[in-house]
């Protein structure tokens, strides 16, 4: 036999053992790809795991969040401050939603009244309600079900290292400060003597301020356009709502302001035909204050003068001003509606306790006072009397706003400080 038809012969079996050798790789390819997949699970499913513990962390610190901020709201060192702070705290944080937005909190436990403490000035916890001054909510959310660790722990039998469940714990603390800015009425305030300073500027809480709304002569109280025009119209859209007037603001010195007098009787439930609570929301009460149903002459807030409930027991029964417009003093300005006891109720707010600008000569707003609206106006338009509530930066000042904290005066905020 030649060489020549021998040697294909002896090839041959080198190229079938190659085929083979082709077919294990593809084979081990496979293999590796399996595993690889297998990896990325793993590594996919570590990921949801902590990435659901971090979604729970986070809505849990935002319900936290919350009620810190509604409890120190409520720090204002009154008798029954920490009562109203639990209260307000504890429903705060359980309108959110926890464990991946349950209304329920996965029927794990929601906050309650012994996940609120409280810290006096010097940061040690308290239970006295005219000390505390932080407010802290901590709560764990327990049984928070894990996917992968729950399948290795059952694939293993090591349930210690891989549990099927974990628990996330989360705090927040809260106080109040001085916002940067507020939410005043359109009168201006000066101190009662010139050189009288800060807290109350000379004056003594308790005091009644006239507002004399014919001019502004002589008085240490009158109109004052918070943007700093003269414009009437603008001081009766101020009444309606205004934000953002802060210390060093110039306020404007409008003259007679008849345009103004609907909406200031708005809070008292004084309305003309075309107005309605449901919309342009009293006070809790419209009881008129004046000499002659409270005989005192002053502190009619929280004082006592013969059988007239205060204000505040006026708020609790929500007195309305009178039965008609003529007992509420409205002899004509086509004012001919008000509102009923129910729907003070129904519809009444915090209108009546006001804040009000402090300006020095130059029109200079240098501080915020605390006010209460005794009287609603009429037309002709006559003076209207306010009384003094003190500093509304005090501690126990009833005047509150919104905004964020950073001031150097005026109404006290809820702010985060953990």
């Amino acid at each position: 036999m030649s060489t020549r038809t021998l040697a294909p012969r002896l090839a041959r079996p080198a190229g079938l053992t190659g085929c083979r050798g082709h077919r294990r790789q593809r084979g081990a390819i496979i293999i590796t790809a399996a595993l690889a997949l297998l990896l990325l699970l793993g590594f996919m499913g570590i990921a949801l795991d902590f990435g659901r513990l971090f979604i729970v962390k986070t809505e849990l610190q935002t319900a936290l969040d919350s009620c810190a901020l509604a409890a120190a709201r409520e720090l204002n060192g009154k008798s029954d401050a920490i009562t109203r702070a639990v209260s307000a705290g504890s429903t705060a944080a359980n309108v959110n939603g926890v464990n991946l937005q349950s209304a329920t909190w996965n029927g794990q436990g929601k906050v309650t009244a012994a996940d609120i403490t409280f810290r006096n000035s010097s940061y040690i916890d308290t239970t006295a309600p005219t000390a505390a001054v932080y407010a802290q909510c901590t709560h764990t959310q327990p049984n928070i079900r894990l996917w992968l660790l729950q399948a290795m722990g059952a694939f293993s039998g090591n349930t210690a290292d891989f549990p099927s469940t974990r628990s996330v714990r989360t705090t927040a603390v809260a106080t109040r400060a001085s916002a940067q800015s507020a939410c005043p009425i359109p009168v201006a305030l000066q101190p009662k003597t010139p050189g009288a300073t800060s807290p109350n500027y000379g004056y003594t809480v308790g005091d009644w301020l006239t507002l004399l709304s014919k001019s502004n002569g002589g008085s240490t109280f009158g109109w004052a356009n918070l943007d700093g025009s003269n414009s009437a119209s603008e001081t009766a859209n101020e009444l309606n709502g205004h934000c953002g007037s802060k210390i060093g603001d110039t306020l404007g010195t409008p003259g007679v302001q008849a345009s103004v007098v609907e909406i200031w009787n708005y809070r008292f439930g004084i309305y003309k035909n075309n107005s309605d609570p449901a919309v342009n929301r009293p006070d809790y009460t419209g009881f008129i204050y004046t000499s002659a149903s409270w005989s005192a002459g002053r502190n009619a807030y929280s004082g006592t003068s013969g059988s007239t409930p205060n204000f505040l027991a006026q708020r609790l029964a929500f007195t309305r001003c009178g039965n008609n417009a003529s007992q509420c003093g409205m002899q004509g300005g086509g004012f001919s509606k008000i509102a009923t006891s129910a729907e003070h109720q129904a519809y009444g707010a915090d209108r009546r306790i006001v804040t009000v600008p402090i300006v020095n000569s130059s029109r200079r707003l240098i501080d915020f006072a605390c006010m209460l609206m005794l009287q609603p106006m009429t037309i002709p338009v006559n003076d209207v009397q306010l009384e003094f509530l003190g500093n509304a930066g005090a501690v126990g000042s009833p005047c509150t706003t919104s905004g964020l904290a950073g001031g150097s005066a005026g109404p006290l905020v809820p702010v985060l400080v953990r």
